[in-house]
Parts: structure tokens; C-alpha cells; sequence
């Protein structure tokens, strides 16, 4: 087998590409790795922590270092375009977070880019990457539920989580930071069926008094072409102290053989402090009570990061240097979930039923 050695690229170094120059920096075939953001010295702190050999202020020109083949594209959402351009331009995969760019005309130059290009391009939905949802969609590959009838989900956050997207990318609302991720699970179990229908309510009071036109609450059903009926809600303005780290959620896909149930409210994974426990997320933010494992992105644990983001980012180095299939998001399904997520915020915005063409 053809092995190949990484120059690795993190552009933005915030809190997820920390996470993914951690990650890098550990993996064994990972020989050069340079960090940027528009912070300078944002950057060069990363870079020392992690043993980078490069870090500057400038992401074009770390993008196109001649040691670097593989890019981490970890800025804010409303950002990644002119990164994923660029790198692809070049002819450097590139692995950007989600969801794949907040505008659909933006998703349209990228999806256009690489089918120009023919370079792999991944999108960062991690809860593919969790045991618990890998092995469920094991078992609709095994053809064990049968015919899909219908699935539904829903997801919950504190407002203290959420006001973080919301302060670094206004437009990036509950629906299209948080929802995608089960937007995107669904489109991973329907396996490329298409949307056709979209009928969605919410509901604003909170982030709506914060200046925000977010709705704290979002519900939709979504119809797709073979019938599936798919029912997915979000809210993300359970109170501040509310004991999670990131997201509650809950799964079931309902077959004509069989049923899946996935609980992931982490209830059964509770501490209590006095001393109280820092946000994983929000700066200076501690709560007493914690659902542990409910950092959707996983945990320090042992001197080590574990959980789906860790998963995610060796699997992709582990796809780059052996060309072995992965499971990660395609630029066409992340696309297809952008889509989606815009017209289950219009619909719920307007009132109305949203419609998909061919």
C-alpha cells in the first residue's frame, strides 16, 4: 500500500482548530504543521502548544506553504469560502467545519470548485464519527430496519452555548449551527434521497430581546422523495445552568423490520460539585451539575482528546495517507444539508411550505 506523509495546514485557531492541530500534531504521519489566523499571535500561541513549525497571520499564505498537501479549514462559518478556494485551487484537499458555508450561493462557487478540480473536499459533521451513530447506520446498511418510514429527532442547548456562534457569525442561527447535525444524520440514513417538502414553525422571545433574529425554537417535518416523513426540532434557550455542555439529543428511525432508538440526553452520566465545573464552550461560564459526555465534540480525559472530533480528524489523515473510503460529509451532501436547514429557517420564518425541484 501506497502510504504518503502530511503537511497539514489548521487555518483559524480557535477552539476547534485547536482541537484538529492537537490531533495533528499527534498523528504519525503528520510530518510538517503550520497554523493560521487573522490573530497573529492568536496563531503563534497554537502553534507553540502544539509543536507547530510554522504559524502566521496570513492564511493564504500558510495554505500555499510548499510542504502543505492537506488543509483544516477552522475559521468562523462565515469565512470558510475564501480558504476552501484558494486551497483548492490548488490541489490540497481540504476538511472544513460545518456546516460547509453559510450562504447557498458560497456552497454553489465551492460544489462548482471541486467538481472542476477533482479535489476531495470533506465537511466536519462529528457525530458520524460517534460510536453510537456509526453503529446504527451499520445496522441500516445491513438492510435490518428495512424500507425507512420515518425518523425523527430532536435537540437541545442552553442559551449560554448558543450565544457563542451567534456573537463571532450573527446569521449563523440554532437551525444551521446546531440542527445541521441531524439534518446531516438523516441525509447519511436516507442515503442521497432528496428533500422535496418543508413545513416548519418557531418560536422568538429570547435571542430575539438579545438583538437577535434567531428563533430560541424550531420545528419541521420534512418529506422526502421516496416518502420518508422526517420530523427534526431544535431549541437552544434551555436556561444557562441548564447541565449540559453542548447538545441533548435524541434519535429514532422507524423501519417497516425494525426500530432504532438513540438516547443522547447523557442523563446517565451525571456529576455534582460544589467547586463547580468550567463550560468545555463558553469562556467563564461553570455550572454544579453536569450530564458529562454531552460535549458533542468529546472530552480531555488522561492528558488526550476523546470522542467524535477526534475520531474524525484521525479517520481523515488515516483516509489522506492510505486512499482507504471514509465516512465523512461530501461537498454534494453538505450542500443538499445547507439547503435544507435555509428552507427550514424560511419556512419557519415566513409561514410557509417550502418546495425542492430536481
Amino acid at each position: 500500500m501506497d502510504r504518503q506523509e502530511l503537511g497539514v495546514a489548521v487555518i483559524g485557531a480557535g477552539r476547534i482548530g485547536a482541537l484538529r492541530a492537537h490531533m495533528a500534531s499527534n498523528h504519525p504521519s503528520v510530518r510538517f504543521l503550520a497554523i493560521a489566523d487573522k490573530d497573529p499571535a492568536r496563531a503563534d500561541k497554537l502553534a507553540a502548544s502544539v509543536g507547530a513549525t510554522l504559524a502566521s497571520g496570513n492564511n493564504n499564505e500558510i495554505i500555499s506553504h510548499p510542504d502543505v498537501n492537506a488543509v483544516v479549514v477552522s475559521t468562523p462559518e462565515h469565512d470558510h469560502t475564501d480558504s476552501i478556494l484558494f486551497a483548492l485551487e490548488l490541489g490540497k484537499p481540504v476538511f472544513v467545519e460545518k456546516p460547509l458555508t453559510l450562504t447557498l450561493e458560497d456552497a454553489d462557487k465551492v460544489v462548482e470548485a471541486v467538481e472542476k478540480t477533482g479535489v476531495d473536499l470533506r465537511v466536519g459533521y462529528s457525530r458520524r464519527h460517534d460510536r453510537r451513530w456509526m453503529l446504527a447506520r451499520e445496522q441500516v446498511a445491513q438492510g435490518r430496519l428495512g424500507e425507512i418510514l420515518g425518523i425523527t429527532s430532536r435537540v437541545y442547548s442552553s442559551r449560554a452555548q448558543i450565544i457563542e456562534p451567534l456573537k463571532r457569525s450573527p446569521n449563523a442561527t440554532p437551525v444551521l449551527d446546531v440542527l445541521t447535525y441531524y439534518v446531516d444524520m438523516v441525509s447519511w440514513f436516507l442515503d442521497g434521497v432528496r428533500p422535496v417538502e418543508v413545513v416548519a414553525r418557531g418560536n422568538a422571545k429570547i435571542f430575539k430581546s438579545w438583538g437577535y433574529s434567531a428563533h430560541d425554537v424550531t420545528w419541521a417535518i420534512v418529506t422526502f422523495a421516496n416518502g420518508t416523513v422526517v420530523n427534526l426540532g431544535v431549541c437552544s434557550a434551555l436556561p444557562e445552568k441548564y447541565p449540559t455542555y453542548g447538545q441533548a439529543a435524541r434519535f429514532e428511525v422507524l423501519g417497516v423490520n425494525g426500530v432504532i432508538l438513540l438516547d443522547m440526553d447523557n442523563k446517565d452520566s451525571l456529576l455534582f460539585t460544589d467547586k463547580g465545573v468550567p463550560h468545555a464552550y463558553v469562556p467563564g461560564h461553570s455550572v454544579d451539575l453536569l450530564f458529562m459526555q454531552s460535549n458533542s465534540s468529546g472530552d480531555w480525559a488522561m492528558g488526550d482528546y476523546w470522542g467524535p472530533i477526534a475520531n474524525e480528524t484521525r479517520s481523515w489523515f488515516d483516509h489522506l495517507v492510505t486512499g482507504l473510503p471514509c465516512c465523512h460529509t461530501t461537498v454534494h451532501e453538505a450542500r443538499q444539508t445547507l439547503a435544507l436547514t435555509h428552507a427550514i429557517d424560511e419556512s419557519a420564518r415566513c409561514g410557509s411550505t417550502i418546495t425542492f425541484g430536481n
